[in-house]
């Protein structure tokens, strides 16, 4: 499904990816471990689109990316390490939201957006503020909006991040869920431990 070679990230004089090649292939959930600052989310940004590399090459399901990047934007689902929410949309209407983004309308929206909720275990939630949902909720309600155009290939950039334990349990079983599906999952984390179990094969990028 991804396949990255040699590929290189500067910012000025600071190099961020250093000639960092690998591969996943379709179905696995791979876990992607480093310390803050090792280029995790600068490679995961780079595979989603939304930088430019300095030099190297990015394949998603045998297409070049950075080449082709509308022919692989509908493959992907992107969720960020510091998620964007509008507390001011209950969560179905933030779903719905974003599921017009994509050219849905009338029953469709409300059937896909319903569907997702329950599968993030949202469903109960759907007509409460986004403002009012705990820290947990929210990273859900974000996996959720990344899966509304049933993309093959998911890119969770630190999905536990600051939740507690029985939050983490949660997304972790999400996760589980997703991978059952037949998605592809790439997740990053700085620590070994909450990728160990859920993990068909691991990545470890050093700073």
């Amino acid at each position: 499904m991804l396949k990255i070679e040699n590929l290189v990230k500067r910012y000025g004089t600071m190099l961020a990816v250093n000639n960092l090649s690998m591969e996943i292939k379709k179905g696995e959930v791979f876990g992607f471990v480093g310390s803050n600052g090792a280029g995790k989310t600068t490679t995961m940004r780079v595979v989603a689109g939304l930088l430019q590399p300095t030099s190297g090459l990015v394949y998603i399901d045998g297409i070049e990316a950075i080449a082709n990047p509308e022919m692989v934007k509908e493959k992907i689902g992107y969720m960020p390490d510091f998620f964007g929410v509008y507390d001011n949309l209950k969560a179905m209407e933030y779903m719905e939201f974003y599921a017009s983004m994509y050219g849905m309308v009338g029953k469709e929206v409300t059937n896909t957006c319903m569907d997702l909720l329950e599968i993030v275990n949202l469903k109960d939630e759907a007509n409460e503020y986004v403002d009012g949902l705990s820290r947990g909720m929210k990273q859900r309600l974000c996996l959720a909006r990344c899966l509304v155009h049933n993309p093959e290939f998911l890119i969770l950039d630190e999905p536990a991040s600051g939740l507690d334990p029985r939050a983490s349990f949660e997304m972790k079983e999400i996760i589980e869920n997703l991978s059952s599906m037949g998605k592809t999952i790439m997740i990053s984390s700085h620590i070994l431990s909450e990728l160990a179990k859920m993990c068909t094969s691991i990545g470890i990028m050093k700073s």
